[in-house]
C-alpha cells in the first residue's frame, strides 16, 4: 500500500533491487520499537490499563532484552541516590546539592510499587528471580573527599528518604561493611564510608523477560523478534507508517501505527531523527563503550555483600563511576567492578561503527562540535581507558579491594550507552547526562534517549509517555483508578509526604523480600 510520493519512491526502489515486499499490511494501535526493559514496562502499563489495546513490539535480534537490560549489560543497580555520588555535586559554595537524589530515589519507589503490583497479581514471579537485596554503600579516601561524604550524610541523612543511611570513619566498623576493601589497607590512610542496607540489585533482563512472558500470552500483543525497522514516516492521517524488515525470512512489510514508541536504545537517536518531527533536529549522541572485571570465584565472591560506590575520575562520565558490586543474575551470584569506559561509534552493541556519522545532521552539527570543543577532558579519559591493559584495570580495582588477585577476575564487555547531545543557546551544545523522554507535539511518537539511571526509572518515564500521549484516556476515572491500585503513592509526593513514605516502602519491602 503506497501512501505518498517518498514512500512510493522507496518502494519501487526495493523492487528495483529484487527485495520481495510483503502484501501483508499490519496495523497497530500502539508499535514499540525495542523489546528492553523501557518497551516491556510500557507494555505492561497499558495492557494493564486497556486490555483490549492492540500492541506490536519490534526487537531486531533473536531474544528479548539481550542490548542493554541484559543482565552483564548493566550494573543492575537499582538507582536509588544511596550510594551513587554523582547524583549529589559538591557546590561552589561547599554545599551539596540533593535534589536530583531525590528526584531519583521517589522515581525508584514507583518502579518497586509497579513491580510489588505485578507480584502481588501474579503477572511476575517470586522476586528472587529478578531482585534481590544488596545494601548500597559509599566509600571514599583522603581528607577532601572524607569531607565531601559527610557533607552528602548530613544533607541527606536529615531527610526521611535518607533517613536509615549510617556514616563511619572508623575502620574496624567500615571493615564489617565492607570486608574486601578494606583487607589489606593502609591503617594510617584516611577513609570514609556510608551504607544504605535496604539498596537493591536488579536483574533487568530476568525482570524483561518475564514480563515479556506474560506479554505474549495477551491476545492482543504481538511480539516480532529478528525484525528491524527500516524507516518511518507520519501520514496526512497522522498515523505512523513503519517499514519492518523479516530479518529471518528476508521480506519486508508495512505496519501503521496510531502511536510510536522507539525504545531501541542508542538506535532510538536514529530512528527519531527518520521520523523528521521538529523534536529530533537539536539531538545528537555520544555513545560510549563499557566493560567490567567480573569474578565468579565462591571464596571471593562469599566475602562482599554490597555495592560499593566511590567517586568518578576527572573528566569521566556519570556511567564510569567505579563500584564494587554483588550481582545476582540466574540464581548466581558473581562479583563486577567497574565500569571501564571507552569510545566507539556504535549506538549499539550489535551496531555499526558508521552509526555515529550517520547521526550527524545540518541542525545538530553545532551542538556536537560544541560538546567536543568543550569536554577534551573527557576525550582524554576514554582515550587513556581504551589504551589500558588488564593489569591496569586490575590495579584500579586494587582501590576497592587491595588484595585483589588478578587471577581470579576476568574481562566481560558491557553494553553499549549513547550519552545525549543537546542544543544550548549558551555554549552551542550540551552533553547531558541521564535520561530524557522526548516526545512529539502531537503526540503520536516518543523516544527514549540517554543513560543512567535507565532502566531503574523505567516506570516514572513511561508513566510520562502514558500521561502525555494518552491523556484524554488518561483522566478518564477508570484509568486513574487503575493507575493508583498498581502506583499507591501516584499523584503525590514521597518526597514530602513523610507518613506515605513509610506506608510505601512498608509494602514494597515487604512485597519484593528486599529485606525480611
Amino acid at each position: 500500500m503506497v501512501k505518498n510520493r517518498l514512500q512510493c519512491a522507496t518502494f519501487l526502489a526495493r523492487h528495483s533491487k529484487g527485495v520481495i515486499v510483503s502484501e501483508q499490511y499490519q496495523s497497530a494501535d500502539v508499535l514499540l520499537v525495542g523489546a528492553g526493559t523501557m518497551s516491556t514496562t510500557l507494555a505492561m502499563l497499558l495492557t494493564q490499563l486497556d486490555p483490549e489495546i492492540k500492541i506490536i513490539i519490534i526487537e531486531q535480534l533473536g531474544e528479548v532484552a539481550k542490548e542493554s537490560s541484559d543482565g552483564w549489560n548493566n550494573a543492575g543497580t537499582g538507582h536509588a541516590a544511596y550510594c551513587e555520588l554523582n547524583y549529589t555535586p559538591e557546590q561552589q559554595d561547599g554545599s551539596i546539592n540533593t535534589s536530583k537524589a531525590f528526584d531519583i530515589n521517589a522515581a525508584f519507589e514507583m518502579s518497586l510499587q509497579f513491580w510489588a503490583y505485578l507480584v502481588n497479581e501474579s503477572i511476575l514471579p517470586e522476586p528472587h528471580n529478578f531482585i534481590n537485596n544488596a545494601p548500597h554503600k559509599s566509600f571514599v579516601w583522603g581528607k577532601k573527599n572524607v569531607e565531601f561524604l559527610r557533607k552528602r550524610h548530613q544533607a541527606l541523612s536529615a531527610h526521611p528518604m535518607f533517613s536509615l543511611m549510617k556514616f563511619s570513619e572508623d575502620p574496624q566498623e567500615i571493615s564489617k561493611w565492607m570486608p574486601l576493601v578494606m583487607k589489606g589497607r593502609d591503617a594510617n590512610e584516611k577513609v570514609a564510608a556510608t551504607t544504605m542496607e535496604i539498596g537493591c540489585d536488579v536483574d533487568f533482563g530476568s525482570l524483561t523477560r518475564n514480563m515479556m512472558r506474560h506479554l505474549q500470552a495477551l491476545p492482543n500483543v504481538r511480539l516480532l523478534l529478528s525484525h528491524e525497522v527500516d524507516g518511518l514516516w507520519q501520514t496526512r492521517e497522522k498515523k505512523w507508517d513503519v517499514r519492518v524488515v523479516n530479518k529471518i525470512e528476508k521480506d519486508e512489510y508495512d505496519v501503521t501505527a496510531k502511536f510510536v514508541f522507539l525504545g531501541a536504545g542508542g538506535a532510538a537517536l536514529t530512528m527519531l531523527q527518520q521520523s523528521g518531527i521538529p523534536e529530533a533536529a537539536q539531538y545528537g549522541g555520544f555513545p560510549v563503550s563499557g566493560q567490567w572485571l567480573v569474578c565468579h570465584k565462591p571464596e571471593v565472591v562469599d566475602q562482599h555483600f554490597a555495592k560499593v560506590y566511590g567517586l568518578a575520575a576527572v573528566g569521566a562520565p556519570p556511567m564510569s563511576v567505579p563500584h564494587l558490586d554483588t550481582r545476582i543474575i540466574d540464581g548466581k551470584k558473581a562479583l563486577l567492578f567497574g565500569p571501564f569506559a571507552g569510545f566507539t561509534t556504535k549506538f549499539l552493541k550489535t551496531g555499526s561503527v558508521f552509526d555515529l556519522l550517520m547521526s550527524i545532521r545540518p541542525k545538530n552539527i553545532i551542538p556536537m562540535l560544541s560538546v567536543a570543543r568543550d569536554n577534551f577532558d573527557l576525550t582524554k579519559y576514554l582515550i587513556k581507558e581504551v589504551l589500558q591493559s588488564f593489569d591496569k584495570r586490575v590495579e584500579t580495582l586494587k582501590h576497592y579491594y587491595p588484595e585483589v588477585n588478578k587471577a581470579d577476575w576476568e574481562l566481560a564487555y558491557a553494553g553499549q550507552r549513547v550519552q545525549v547531545i543537546k542544543k544550548d543557546l549558551n555554549t552551542g551544545g550540551k552533553l547531558q547526562f541521564g535520561t530524557e523522554v522526548v516526545i512529539s507535539q502531537d503526540k503520536t511518537i516518543a523516544a527514549l534517549l540517554g543513560a543512567s539511571p535507565g532502566a531503574s526509572v523505567a516506570v516514572k518515564a513511561m508513566l510520562e509517555i502514558v500521561e502525555s500521549c494518552f491523556a484524554s484516556r488518561f483522566e478518564s476515572d477508570q484509568w486513574q483508578e487503575k493507575i493508583k491500585k498498581m502506583i499507591p503513592s501516584y499523584g503525590q509526593s514521597l518526597i514530602d509526604d513523610e507518613a506515605l513514605l513509610a506506608k510505601t516502602r512498608e509494602y514494597t519491602l515487604k512485597s519484593l523480600n528486599i529485606v525480611k
